[in-house]
């Protein structure tokens, strides 16, 4: 199985990038092809032109970063973005290749009104991290409202079956961190639980 894996932090030795290699590692362990686009380190452009923006459903407007991009989403079987929440969001970084790569005519449609997905077929994960306590955004509905815009309105509106969400809390700025081989134990049970039964 094909899977492609976006992961956005600026600092290589972060926990978000090392519960990203940890998770490729076992996608590659149990057999899968893997992509990485490390989107800080390939130097992806996160700017929505004008150009983009105004025509984008046409293909001659996409540059050949947002091309090769959209390229590899086709060719995977699963999406999996793994990011820290600032602010209870994505990083602008990968906000910016959501809006550059899931363009109007390629990732979805417009009809009537309603939003049409059109990478239907294909399953989508998530791995974030924050540094307060989950239970703080759950309390005061945060956490839910951040998962009805980002893994229903995003990730779900273009198409794709969310599997699951798997968030690390309370993650300190110390690398590495004391809950680092906990951490990495949760990864490959994630990716064991929803891929290890998958052909590869």
């Amino acid at each position: 199985m094909q899977h492609l894996i976006v992961a956005a932090h600026p600092v290589e030795d972060s926990l978000t990038m090392r519960l990203m290699r940890t998770y490729v590692g076992e996608l590659v362990r149990l057999g899968h092809d893997v992509r990485v686009h490390d989107l800080y380190r390939m130097g992806f452009d996160p700017v929505l032109s004008a150009a983009e923006l105004i025509d984008g459903t046409a293909a001659h407007i996409r540059t050949v970063d947002v091309l090769s991009a959209q390229e590899d989403v086709l060719e995977a079987a699963v999406l999996t973005v793994i990011y820290p929440l600032w602010w209870m969001a994505m990083p602008a970084m990968m906000k910016g290749y959501i809006d550059r790569v899931f363009s109007r005519g390629f990732a979805y449609t417009v009809e009537q009104g309603e939003v049409r997905g059109l990478l239907a077929g294909r399953q989508a994960a998530r791995v974030t991290v924050s540094g307060s306590p989950l239970a703080s955004f759950v309390d005061n509905g945060r956490w839910q409202a951040m998962q009805m815009l980002q893994d229903v309105h995003v990730f779900g509106a273009v198409g794709f079956d969310v599997v699951g969400h798997l968030h690390f809390d309370e993650a300190g700025t110390a690398l590495p961190s004391a809950g680092a081989p906990t951490d990495f134990a949760r990864v490959r049970e994630f990716v064991r639980g929803h891929f290890a039964s998958v052909p590869a």
